[in-house]
Formats: C-alpha cells, sequence, structure tokens
C-alpha cells in the first residue's frame, strides 16, 4: 500500500509557501542600526578585512556553513535525464535534509549545461559563494571527469553524493557483516549488477576497505565486463575481469556478496541458492530491489540482506551519510573530502551500529528494540547521535592527513556544540551528567517500577554510561524475562523482590521503622505492614534508610500516589512549608525552570515564597545565576480586583526583605517579564533591570502545568522533569509512560544531588 498519493505529493510541495526551503536572516534587523551594519555602510568594514585576508571570510560570512546542490539533472534517480526545471523539486529536498539532518544550509543551483567542460566552468566560477560543493544526479560517465576536475581546480570540499556516499554506507555494512560472519574482507569475492556511477564508486571503495579488486566481477546492461569486450570506457575497464564468465549465475556460484545497482527483479532465487554460507545481499535498486526481502530470505535464510527500502531491515540511506560528512569538512574548513574521511565515515557508521540504540530511534521504526545482528548492520537514518559520530570522525581524518585548514583540540567540546546546533542535547543537563559520571562511589538509585521495559532500559543505559549504581524492584522472573526478550544486559543490576520469602524480615524491620514515625498521626503497625508490600513505600525506606541514595517512581503510578509516601517516609524539609514540583524547558533562547507545575493548587504568600527559595537554590545546582519572575495576570499592582496579584506581590516584599541579593521581581505577566528591552522600558526600579529572566514561578498549579504543557508542545522545547523540591533526600516522580530520555534525564539529576549532598555531609 502507497504511503502517499500523487496529490498528496503535489499538495506538500505547493500548499503554503511553495517549495520546502527558505533563507531566514540570522542576525538582528528591526532597527535603523541593523540595517546599516547589515548593509551600507557598516558591511564595507567586512569586506576590507576579508580583502587584505581571504580566510577571514569563514569569520565573517556564511561561507563555512554554506553548501551548493548543483545538477544538471541527467541522470535523477528513477527519472533520467528529466532537466534542470524537473529537477529542481529533488535538489530542493536534498537542502531540506542536509539543513534538517546537520543543520548545514544549502543553495540548490540548477544548471542548463550537459556539456562536461562548460559544467565545471559554471561551477567554478561560482566556488567562492560556498564552503562545499554537492553534486547530484549528473549522469555517468561525465560524473567521474566533472567531479575529478573540480576537486583538483577548488579549495573546498566536492563530493558526487550518488557515487560516493552509497559507498560509504554499503561499506559500513560490510565492515560489519564481515564481523558478524567472520569472513576476511580480503577473501570474499562480490558480484556487481550495475556498472553506473554508484556501482563503480562502491567497487572502487569496497577495495579501499580491503576487498582484492580480482574479487570483483562487475554486471552491466550487456553482460559481465571482461577484457575482451570492446568499447568499455576506462572508468568500466578497471574492474574488467579475465575470468571465463557468462553469466550473473556463474559468477554468483560461491560468491560471497552481490551488490544491486541495477533494475529490480533482475537477481533470481535460484541463483542464490550456491552463494557461499550467509550471503550478503545489498540489493538497491529502487523502488524494486533487484531480488526482494522475501523472496531472498525463503531461498536462503541465512542471508545478510540491505536493501535501500525503509520497510526492510539495513536501509542503505545516503542521509546516512552526506549531511554528517560534510558538517565534518565544513568544520575545519576542509579544502576537499579525501579517501581518508570517507573511510573514517564507513567506521564510525558500523561502530555506531554496534552501540545500544535509544528509545526514541527504536520507536520511530516501530520495533521494540534494536540490536546489533543480521537485521541491524547499519544505523537508522533517524538516529539522533549520527552527527556526534560520523562528523567528528571525518573531521579528525581532515586533521590528520593535512586538508584542514583549522584544527578541533577538544573533541568532546566540538561532540557537545553539534549537539546543542541540533537541539539534542543542552550543557545543562551534560554538565550534570558529566558530575555523575566522574564520581568514583556512584550512588545507588532505587526504581520502584522495575516491571516495565523502559524503566529497565533507562537502568542499562545508566549503568553502560557510569551514571549512578541501580536497584530495581519486582518479581525477577518477570525483570528477567523482559530483559531477554529485548536484548537488555542486567549485569551490575540489583533486583529486589520486595515480596519474597527472602526480604520478609526485611519488610517488618522497615514496618516498625515506620510506624514508630507515624504512631502519633494514625498510623497502626498492621497498615504499616500492608503498605511494605507496596514497592513505592519499600523503595522509599530503603533511600530513609541509607541503603540506597535516591529513588525515582511514576512511570505507571498517577503522581499523587507516589507523593504521598514520600511525605510520609522520607518527609518534607524542617526549613521549608511547601514541596513543589520544577520543570527545565530547554529551548534555543536557554533553559528556563517552571515551578510550581505539579503540586500546590493553593498557595499563600509564604508558600510561593518558599516555593520561589527553593527553586533559587536547584537553580543554582545547574551553574546558572536565577533571574525570577513572579507572575501574575498584572503588573507591579496593575490590576487590584483579585487577591492573587496581591499574594505575589506579599511573597515578593518578603523574599525582598529576606533575600535581598536575589534576583526576583513581581507581581507580573509572562510577556512582560521575558521582554527586557520593554520590561526595562516600562518597569526601570524593577530588580529585573538589565537582566535576562530565566526562572518563572507560577502562583498555582493549574497555571505551571498548562504552561509548561504547551510549551512542550507548541514552541517544542524539550522538557526536564519534574525536579520535586523540598523534600530531605532525592526523590523524583515522573510522569505516566515517561520515556528513557525523560527517565534518564532525571535519574542523571538525582544522582548529581545525592553527590552533592554526600559531599556536604
Amino acid at each position: 500500500m502507497a504511503l502517499f498519493t500523487n496529490q498528496d505529493a503535489l499538495d506538500y510541495h505547493s500548499k503554503g509557501r511553495p517549495g520546502k526551503i527558505e533563507v531566514i536572516p540570522t542576525k538582528s534587523h528591526s532597527t535603523q542600526k541593523d540595517l546599516s551594519l547589515a548593509y551600507t555602510p557598516g558591511v564595507a568594514v567586512p569586506c576590507r578585512v576579508i580583502e587584505k585576508n581571504p580566510e577571514d571570510v569563514y569569520k565573517y560570512t556564511a561561507k563555512g556553513n554554506l553548501v551548493a546542490v548543483i545538477s544538471n539533472a541527467t541522470a535523477v534517480l528513477g527519472l533520467g535525464d528529466i532537466g534542470p526545471l524537473a529537477g529542481k523539486p529533488v535538489m530542493e529536498g536534498k537542502g531540506l535534509l542536509f539543513k534538517v539532518f546537520s543543520d548545514v544550509d544549502v543553495f540548490d543551483i540548477e544548471v542548463n549545461e550537459k556539456d562536461p567542460d562548460k559544467f565545471i566552468e559554471v561551477v567554478k566560477a561560482i566556488a567562492p559563494t560556498f564552503g562545499g560543493i554537492n553534486l547530484e544526479d549528473i549522469k555517468a560517465p561525465e560524473c567521474f571527469e566533472i567531479e575529478q576536475k573540480l576537486i583538483e581546480a577548488l579549495d573546498i570540499p566536492v563530493f558526487h553524493d550518488d557515487q560516493h556516499g552509497t559507498a560509504i554506507i554499503s561499506g559500513a555494512g560490510l565492515l560489519n557483516v564481515i564481523e558478524l560472519t567472520g569472513k576476511k574482507i580480503e577473501d570474499i569475492k562480490i558480484v556487481v549488477s550495475g556498472a553506473g556511477a554508484a556501482a563503480i564508486a562502491c567497487s572502487k571503495f569496497y577495495v579501499e576497505l580491503g576487498v582484492k579488486k580480482e574479487n570483483i566481477i562487475m554486471f552491466d546492461s550487456k553482460g559481465p565486463i571482461t577484457k575482451d569486450r570492446e568499447g568499455l570506457n576506462k572508468y568500466k575497464m578497471e574492474f574488467a575481469t579475465d575470468r571465463d564468465i557468462h553469466t550473473m549465475a556463474e559468477a554468483l556460484d560461491g560468491a560471497d556478496m552481490f551488490l544491486g545497482l541495477s533494475i529490480g527483479g533482475i537477481l533470481k532465487p535460484e541463483m542464490i541458492k550456491k552463494m557461499n554460507d550467509h550471503p550478503i545481499i545489498f540489493a538497491l535498486a529502487n523502488p524494486d530491489p533487484e531480488i526482494s526481502f522475501e523472496d531472498a530470505k525463503k531461498a536462503r535464510p541465512d542471508v545478510i540482506m540491505g536493501t535501500g527500502r525503509s520497510d526492510y531491515p539495513n536501509q542503505i540511506n545516503n542521509v546516512l551519510g552526506f549531511p554528517f560528512i560534510f558538517r565534518g569538512a565544513l568544520d575545519v574548513h576542509a579544502k576537499k573530502i579525501n579517501t581518508e574521511m570517507k573511510i573514517a565515515a564507513a567506521h564510525a557508521l558500523a561502530d555506531l551500529a554496534k552501540q545500544q540504540v535509544p528509545e526514541e530511534v527504536a520507536n520511530a521504526y516501530n520495533v521494540s528494540n534494536l540490536t546489533f545482528g543480521k537485521d541491524y548492520i547499519i544505523p537508522k537514518p533517524l538516529d539522533p547521535r549520527l552527527i556526534t559520530h560520523v562528523a567528528p570522525a571525518v573531521a579528525k581524518a581532515a586533521i590528520e592527513t593535512g586538508v584542514a585548514r583549522r584544527t578541533i583540540e577538544d573533541w568532546e567540546e566540538y561532540k557537545a556544540q553539534l549537539e546543542a546546533r541540533m537541539g539534542h542535547e543542552n550543557k545543562l543537563i551534560r554538565s550534570v551528567r558529566l558530575k555523575a559520571q566522574s564520581e568514583t562511589n556512584k550512588p545507588y538509585i532505587v526504581f520502584a517500577e522495575g516491571e516495565h521495559f523502559r524503566v529497565l532500559k533507562a537502568v542499562t543505559e545508566l549503568i553502560e554510561t557510569k551514571i549512578a549504581n541501580a536497584i530495581v524492584l519486582g518479581r525477577e522472573k518477570k525483570i528477567r524475562k523482559i530483559a531477554e526478550e529485548n536484548g537488555l544486559v542486567l549485569d551490575h543490576i540489583k533486583i529486589i523482590d520486595p515480596m519474597s520469602e527472602a526480604y520478609e524480615e526485611k519488610r517488618k524491620e522497615y514496618a516498625y521503622k515506620l510506624w514508630k514515625k507515624r504512631q502519633r498521626k494514625g498510623l497502626t503497625f498492621d497498615e504499616a505492614m500492608n503498605n511494605m508490600k507496596n514497592y513505592n513505600y519499600f523503595g522509599l525506606m530503603m533511600v530513609e534508610e541509607g541503603e540506597a541514595d535516591a529513588f525515582i517512581s511514576g512511570y505507571a503510578t498517577k503522581y499523587r500516589k507516589v507523593m504521598a509516601p514520600a511525605i510520609r517516609v522520607v518527609g518534607k524539609r524542617e526549613d521549608v512549608k511547601v514541596v513543589a514540583g520544577l520543570y527545565i524547558a530547554l529551548t534555543k533562547k536557554g533553559p528556563f525552570f517552571l515551578a510550581d507545575t505539579t503540586i500546590n493548587t493553593d498557595l499563600n504568600a509564604e508558600k510561593l515564597s518558599c516555593i520561589a527559595r527553593l527553586t533559587a537554590e536547584e537553580v543554582k545546582k545547574f551553574g546558572v545565576e536565577p533571574v525570577i519572575a513572579m507572575l501574575s495576570y498584572s503588573n507591579f499592582g496593575s490590576v487590584r480586583d483579585s487577591e492573587k496579584p496581591h499574594i505575589v506581590s506579599e511573597a515578593v516584599n518578603f523574599l525582598h526583605k529576606e533575600y535581598p541579593d536575589l534576583a526576583v521581581d513581581g507581581d507580573i505577566q509572562a510577556n512582560i517579564a521575558l521582554d527586557m528591552e520593554a520590561r526595562d522600558e516600562l518597569f526601570p526600579f524593577s530588580k529585573l533591570y538589565g537582566k535576562k529572566v530565566n526562572t518563572l514561578i507560577f502562583p498555582d498549579l493549574t497555571s505551571g502545568n498548562i504552561a509548561y504543557k504547551l510549551l512542550n508542545k507548541i514552541a517544542d522545547a524539550e522538557l526536564i522533569g519534574p525536579i520535586t523540591l523540598g523534600l530531605k533526600k532525592p526523590v523524583h516522580i515522573i510522569q505516566l509512560n515517561s520515556s528513557v530520555r525523560e527517565i534518564i534525564n532525571i535519574a542523571t539529576i538525582a544522582a548529581a544531588d545525592a553527590i552533592t549532598r554526600r559531599q556536604k555531609k
């Protein structure tokens, strides 16, 4: 069944702003001064600087992040020679992929010229605009000549993705198949169906990886490419064989690998039955591969297969390569993309496929789990880790081979910059993670809901990344079954079943201590014993008794059903009046801290000021100086017809008196609080004057809860939380059905908090 209709495709490209890409300004442009700096006369200053030192063009212009996608559309995939106008949607699409996957800006350029020499001259003439050239959809053999001459003539990367993209991605798959099967790359025999740009580039690249050229047999539309054939161009002649081969079936007898870059259905099931054990079939014809996945599996159950399609395992998709290869090349101002950089990209892709796959990637492809094996030999295109694995590998190879104009000293910082560029990470949570990882005596975190896959997945990642030690509560048999079904390794994870006979005495001990603590609050011993059958109570008692350092629950339990036991067992700090919930919103404008978003429905001035104080303490733990706006629908008493603004202003007065150095003010409306220019003009007396607000205190649960959920869905902010404030020990209650990433974020914060508390003691 088709994913879309023809009309769907036309609507996608035409509705709203036609096309798929646009140019947007990156500097302010709202005042006359801005415009004078952007163009005349201010623009003359960088022009003169660049004239004296041309390398400064990377410093003062967008050249270093700008790639040209250039084509004459003589070989558009599946469409052929359709001409530059018809090819424009393809080039725009390539630009979109560059931006989405690696934040590389693109101008698509369609050239109405088929003569290779004239095409080359056009590209050379416009090259100063760009930091790199991506050649696209140019037919063979002209594409080889065009690329080579441009590489020789220009001092920026020139990359024909139709050739090298497929080569690098399939090469990564080949490296992993070799590892899985125990074959030796120098011994494998390969049959190639197709002799165009991609087929020849793949064959050349496999040789660079270690395949022997004499072990490759290539077929074009006329049959096997042999040395006695006439009329072969020099590119095909490079892979001409002197073996007496007449048919593909003959060539496949005893072969290890079939690479298809030709037409659908050309490879028959009977042909692959005589291939060696664990045959490798990369059938990359689109939309129909040379042999269907089903037919190949039926004929050879031991086959390891890749296609160009997303609905089968091991999609060999060029988007795994070009965005990140250019990203790495651009970031070191590379003069070219050489063989070493391509090999580095292939090895980086191969290595990434062997690492544990994030939950969001598995979810995107509707599978419960992805693990390295014959159905997962290359990463998925939506894996957010690609940019931090491939781009640094390419950049490092460029530096080591002397084609980089600039070097990178701190590779971890470079990876952090890449993550921030893509919005995948934030230095805020990264600093907390590094604190937890640097501690040798890792804190123990109790997870009360160990019988859930996401919780277990998060726990295994916490152990793997050396953030914390973990204790999971639940029935051990069920936990181990979940782990086995999903390929999770439970080494170094302590499993406790509070209901088992082994913990009967521990339940009694905990029940007695809880009863002693709350007997004058109406709790009977029998009730305390019954509470210990609840995983939340049991886990909280572990923390209370010092047998664990932090507690996390809430994945499958309503918030208040965890909060109530937490207050009863662990209790509030002596110096606080109220427990509150804090969310961190990670946005392109930086992190914002929001409280109270989860607990309190009715707040008086005393409690509101307490929440502000607790929030300020927490914000400082992240290395951020809090600038707090106490929100309302009023601005400094502008509305007096309700008690709410009065409560806020009363809380602010208390904070000003007791904590005079704290940057806090209100009552104030949210829009004014976040608009520093307007706020300073209207209210120059405010303690927020000249400061960027980063912390928002809401007057009640209703407004806070609505605000953070709107931020998440409308502004696409990543939320971390809720972080519980005001309890004596690190106890955090995650949202129902939290993602693995959300659980890990909270656990990381809990681990860092536990370390800080331990250090203070």
